[in-house]
């Protein structure tokens, strides 16, 4: 058998934990089918809607769920090794590069794997209900494992470029989180459509692109493998910043001009003025951009080159859709916005720095803050580079001036999101020991936060709609800064039958106040936990 396989099984499902997290999602799922199932005593099977949109929501949380976990494992694999000094080891080995990726490869898609196969008697429960018939769902589980198994192919490939999990992590994501995206809005699209066109489509169009996408990356990952760059002064690169803009393909970073040095300034020349933050200079000057600016630089080009097509169609094409640009935009910050923090402090334990850096004479709140504006300041900025053209399209259109109020509103929300996201990254990065750790649990967090409750509400209004638990989680939903974008009021001009009118959506003040009252009140409270549990930790250490 493979010994890296094996390793690595041992090492990710032995431990309780890993059970008890399987255990609680199949829980979870379990109970949503339990909260759907038909009360009536009499099964209409001709006009089965509510089966149907049951088995829909079953499979898109399934490949939600897949799409989270196969990326965040593979990310870790190589790069993790580089981290613990082990990555020249393991290629100094007799193993051939085939077998090391299959095992890093097999390894990291195992939990979804897993996943998928023990949901499956929960489909099968639902499938007597109607609705969709057992090759749909055939087809449905196809797409499913073929896609999870290309999606911990793009982590491992990225694993295999980056040299820290946290630029892996990111540049996974930023891969993977766009195509989910595209593939629950066209999975729910052919919902009650041919069965002929999705049986096309799910069994045989996305599985056979998800191999041949696989084929390719597993072949690249083996000859990276084979002819490793990364390696000898113990796999750690010396990183000229000359001759990485004079080599770079696409973005350069010039860090002395604007708007560059907004994100990442030069590196100082000069003494540090009396009563500057030595931690907040050390962060954006040299350790951000220690390895070099390749990892920056993809998320910039591939952020941007998403963002053109989305906003073509949401600012000028179907202006009713203005809100989704702005969830692009948040979902932007949610990947970008823990890879710069939430490896903030246990990236100093991982380096033996930490002792050292305790052991000065900056007090706790001078560190924390150091920490927290520093990655804040990258996400945030390059956050704000996406929001420049309907800045514009506001500014400098007369007929859009009425809408400054609820762009400022719609601004106030992304805002409050990048505070959001560094605070609780760098909350993370407290708490955990490890930055993989960290990035994992700020991400699911985050996740969590965005989209666990519309979720809940959209659940409730197609199986429980007029009742007492549908209006209460509707509520809820005011946690969601995505779900709050829909409460600004938008004014747009839509053409029918060369009649141009002008159409608004109503506004919801009182949700949208409420919301900025608990991501408000969520700050503050995240801010005083991670101050306080940062100082005990101070203390101890």
């Amino acid at each position: 058998m493979n010994p890296v396989l094996q390793r690595e099984l041992v090492a990710h499902l032995r431990s309780s934990r890993t059970y008890a997290l399987h255990g609680l999602i199949l829980a979870l799922l379990g109970l949503l089918v339990i909260a759907a199932w038909p009360r009536t005593e009499r099964i209409d099977v001709t006009n089965p809607v509510a089966a149907r949109q049951l088995i829909e929501l079953f499979f898109a949380g399934l490949f939600l769920l897949s799409s989270l976990t196969a990326p965040a494992l593979a990310a870790t694999a190589l790069a993790g090794e580089k981290e613990r000094k082990t990555y020249e080891m393991l290629l100094a080995s007799a193993l051939e590069p085939s077998t090391i990726v299959r095992g890093k490869w097999l390894a990291a898609l195992a939990p979804s794997l897993l996943l998928t196969i023990s949901a499956l008697p929960l489909v099968m429960l639902c499938l007597p209900l109607g609705g969709m018939s057992f090759y749909e769902a055939a087809a449905a589980t196809a797409s499913l494992l073929a896609t999870s198994a290309c999606f911990a192919l793009v982590g491992l490939f990225a694993s295999a470029h980056f040299s820290r999990t946290a630029a892996a992590l990111t540049a996974a994501y930023l891969a993977v989180l766009p195509i989910t995206l595209v593939g629950v809005v066209v999975w729910m699209s052919t919902s009650g459509g041919s069965a002929s066109v999705r049986l096309w489509l799910f069994g045989l169009v996305v599985p056979l692109g998800a191999a041949i996408v696989s084929s390719v990356l597993f072949g690249l990952i083996r000859q990276r493998l084979w002819y490793p760059p990364d390696v000898g002064s113990e796999g750690r690169d010396v990183v000229d910043e000359q001759r990485e803009m004079r080599d770079a393909i696409g973005l350069v970073i010039r860090r002395h001009e604007f708007p560059d040095r907004l994100f990442a300034p030069a590196k100082r020349t000069e003494l540090l003025p009396d009563g500057a933050n030595p931690v907040l200079d050390k962060e954006l000057r040299s350790e951000l951009f220690s390895q070099g600016t390749l990892a920056l630089r993809l998320v910039i080009q591939v952020s941007l080159l998403a963002a053109l097509p989305i906003m073509g169609a949401c600012l000028y094409l179907r202006p009713e859709w203005t809100p989704w640009y702005f969830c692009y935009v948040l979902l932007f910050n949610v990947l970008v916005g823990p890879a710069f923090s939430a490896g903030s402090v246990t990236q100093e334990r991982e380096r033996r720095t930490l002792d050292l850096l305790l052991t000065t004479t900056l007090p706790a709140g001078t560190i924390l803050w150091g920490k927290l504006l520093g990655g804040l300041r990258v996400s945030g900025v390059l956050t704000l580079f996406l929001l420049w053209p309907p800045l514009l399209a506001v500014l400098l259109v007369p007929e859009n001036h009425r809408q400054i109020g609820s762009f400022a509103a719609l601004l106030l929300v992304v805002l409050l999101m990048c505070g959001l996201t560094s605070v609780l990254s760098l909350c993370c990065s407290v708490l955990c020991r490890r930055s993989s750790t960290s990035l994992a649990v700020a991400y699911l967090t985050l996740v969590a936060l965005g989209c666990l409750t519309p979720a809940a509400d959209y659940f409730a209004r197609s199986f429980f709609p007029g009742t007492p638990l549908a209006d209460a989680l509707a509520w809820l939903s005011i946690t969601s800064p995505a779900a709050t974008l829909f409460y600004v009021p938008l004014e747009y001009t839509i053409a029918t039958d060369g009649v141009v009118s002008l159409i608004g959506r109503a506004a919801d003040w009182e949700r949208f106040a409420l919301h900025v009252g608990f991501q408000i009140a969520m700050l503050g409270t995240l801010l005083f936990a991670t101050g306080r549990l940062f100082r005990q930790r101070y203390d101890a250490e």
